[in-house]
C-alpha cells in the first residue's frame, strides 16, 4: 500500500487578514452605534452583515495558524474540522440574525419610525471606502482560496453599502422612510445567502462529502488513463478541511518490481494534484480481483483477506 502525506502550503497573508479584521470590526461597531443613533434599520442590516465578513476573516485567519500546527498523535489530520465547525455554528447563529432583520422590518413597515439618513449618508461612505480597500488588501494577498473567497464576500459588501448610500438619499429627496426597512430586508437576504452557503459547504465536510466541483467518477476516469494502471476502485475523497481534500482508492497494476511502481504512484499523485488539487492521498496497488472492487461490500462470514497485497519480484 502506497501511503503519502501532503499538506498545501499557500502563501497566505496574515497581515492582510489582520489589518482587514481589525478594520471590519471597527466598522460593525461603527455601523451598529450609527444605526441606534440613527433610527436605520438599514445601517443596524448593515451591522449584521458585516459580521458575517468579520467570521469569514476570522475563519480565513485561523485557517492560516491552523495550519502552522503539526498533527498530533491523537489528531492525525490536524485542527482543520475545528474551524469547520465553527463556520457551521457562526452560519446558524447569521441565519437567526436574518429573520431576526426580517421580524424588525415588518414592524417599520406597520409603524415607519423617522430616521436620518444624512448619518445613513455618512457612514455608508465610510463603509463603501472601507470595504474597497479591504477588498484592495484582499485582492493582492489572493494567492490562496480561503482568501478570495474572503476577497469575494468582500467585494459583495462594498456593492451593499453602496445601496445604503442610495437609500439614505431617496430618504432624504422623497421622505419616504420605507426605503430604509426595504433595504434593511435587502441586506438580510444577502446575510441569508451567505449563510445557507457557509451551512452546506461546512455540512458537507463534516459528512465527508466530495468537495464541490470533484467527483469520485471523474477521478477513477482520470486515473484508468494513467499508463500501467488496469483498474481503479473503492475510490473515497473527502474534505478535512474547506481547502485540504483526501482521497483513498484501490489501484489495480500489473504484477511488478516496487522500483518499476514508484513509477506509476508518481504520475497518479501528479495527476491527483495537478488537475483536482488533492494532496493527501492513500493508494493501494494490487495485482489480482479484489473483493471490494464492486460494489464495496465485503461477504459476511468471508475468512478471506480483504485485499490481495501487491507482489514483487526479488
Amino acid at each position: 500500500m502506497a501511503h503519502t502525506h501532503s499538506h498545501p502550503h499557500a502563501p497566505l497573508s496574515s497581515r492582510a487578514l489582520r489589518y482587514s479584521l481589525a478594520a471590519t470590526f471597527a466598522y460593525v461597531l461603527i455601523t451598529l452605534f450609527a444605526g441606534i443613533r440613527a433610527h436605520s434599520l438599514a445601517l443596524l442590516s448593515e451591522s449584521g452583515h458585516n459580521v458575517t465578513d468579520l467570521l469569514a476573516l476570522l475563519l480565513s485567519w485561523v485557517a492560516v495558524f491552523i495550519q502552522t500546527r503539526p498533527p498530533s498523535a491523537t489528531k492525525t489530520f490536524g485542527y482543520h474540522r475545528a474551524g469547520v465547525l465553527a463556520a457551521f455554528v457562526n452560519a446558524l447563529t447569521l441565519v437567526a440574525i436574518a429573520f431576526y432583520i426580517f421580524y424588525e422590518a415588518f414592524l417599520r413597515m406597520r409603524h415607519p419610525v423617522l430616521v436620518h439618513p444624512g448619518i445613513m449618508i455618512w457612514v455608508a461612505v465610510v463603509g463603501v471606502l472601507m470595504n474597497g480597500a479591504i477588498s484592495w488588501v484582499l485582492f493582492r494577498a489572493a494567492h490562496d482560496v480561503n482568501i478570495r473567497s474572503a476577497f469575494v464576500h468582500q467585494l459583495g459588501d462594498t456593492l451593499s453599502t453602496a445601496a445604503v448610500i442610495v437609500g439614505g438619499w431617496i430618504i432624504m429627496l422623497t421622505g419616504r422612510t420605507w426605503v430604509d426597512p426595504a433595504l434593511s430586508i435587502g441586506i438580510a437576504c444577502l446575510i441569508l445567502w451567505s449563510s445557507f452557503g457557509i451551512i452546506r459547504e461546512t455540512l458537507n465536510i463534516l459528512l465527508e462529502g466530495a468537495p464541490q466541483g470533484v467527483s469520485a467518477e471523474r477521478i477513477t476516469a482520470s486515473l484508468a488513463e494513467v499508463a500501467g494502471v488496469r483498474d481503479v476502485h473503492d475510490v473515497h475523497v473527502w474534505s478535512i478541511g474547506s481547502d485540504t481534500h483526501a482521497l483513498s482508492c484501490h489501484v489495480r497494476i500489473d504484477d511488478m518490481t516496487l522500483s518499476e511502481s514508484e513509477l506509476i504512484l508518481r504520475q497518479v499523485k501528479h495527476l491527483l494534484n495537478a488537475e483536482y488539487h488533492i494532496m493527501h492521498t492513500t493508494i493501494q496497488f494490487e495485482n489480482g480481483d479484489c473483493e471490494i472492487a464492486h460494489g464495496c461490500v465485503i461477504p459476511i462470514g468471508s475468512s478471506k483477506s480483504m485485499h490481495e497485497p501487491l507482489k514483487v519480484r526479488r
